[in-house]
């Protein structure tokens, strides 16, 4: 399930916590997390696995300094209220050194901003929207991945190869699927001045109707398709859009359909 992927996250918070908690502070090394775990297990199984897995063997080894290291984690239920509200719960509650997590960009942008309110330390794991660290950023909060606009920028020169002048896109209506559209229109428009782009597609997270959206992509006759969609989503669109004959002779660029928890559904 790719959990080695995820080790590092883990091991990383720890030797961050040691470096952020007083010299003197004794006990456990407290790593609060928040994420979406009931509602995008494909991802966060693995990456929850994966930090189970660093922290054993940090904690086999002796720990850090001596110290051991607990992991505490709370399910945001995909939802920012929630996000902030076990975020509050951890720091005043269960008193963690360090709060990370959070893998939508909404739910992100929402812990984000209660610890700048806070003034407590957040690492946001998979919040990908240029909001966290540009628009909205802090000087509390920071990000392992590449935001949108660079994930943009690394795929527009291989759009560009590809010589298409008329562009689909589809992508979540929400913060994520909204910044990495702006960010790819933007910055393909300023690489091919003549690209038109003739159908959109913006189906709700995690309610995609993926035969209709299939189909209305494949109604606008595009030469190319960006595609923003991700998890169960883009499983679905993918089906659909094979039955419809949405691929054929048409090239798509994805933003996160080549990680393996999104790709190895796609086999069958």
């Amino acid at each position: 399930m790719n959990a080695l992927r995820h080790v590092f996250t883990a091991a990383a918070l720890a030797s961050l916590a040691t470096a952020l908690v007083p010299a003197h502070a004794q006990g456990v090394i407290k790593i609060g997390e928040v994420n979406s775990y009931k509602a995008q297990p494909a991802f966060l199984e693995p990456y929850k696995k994966g930090m189970e897995l660093a922290v054993e063997e940090i904690n086999a080894k002796g720990g850090i300094n001596g110290r051991k290291v607990e992991l505490i984690t709370r399910d945001d239920n995909a939802n920012p209220g929630d996000a902030v509200r076990v975020a509050e719960e951890l720091v005043a509650r269960e008193k963690i050194d360090v709060l990370t997590g959070t893998f939508l960009s909404n739910t992100g942008l929402a812990v984000a901003d209660f610890a700048k309110q806070k003034k407590f330390f957040f690492l946001a794991g998979e919040p990908l929207t240029d909001k966290m660290t540009w628009q909205g950023g802090n000087e509390y909060t920071f990000r392992l991945r590449p935001g949108t606009y660079m994930q943009a920028a690394m795929l527009v020169p291989e759009a560009v190869k590809l010589n298409k002048k008329r562009w689909a896109i589809v992508y979540p209506n929400y913060e994520y699927g909204q910044s990495a559209v702006a960010a790819f229109k933007t910055l393909l428009k300023a690489a091919q001045p003549d690209v038109e782009f003739v159908a959109e597609q913006a189906p709700p997270l995690g309610k995609v109707d993926a035969g209709a959206v299939a189909q209305a992509l494949a109604d606008a006759k595009p030469d190319a398709i960006f595609n923003v969609l991700f998890g169960a989503d883009l499983s679905k669109f993918v089906r659909e859009g094979n039955t419809r004959g949405l691929f054929k002779d048409r090239a798509v660029v994805s933003v996160l359909t080549g990680e393996p928890e999104y790709l190895d559904p796609l086999k069958d």
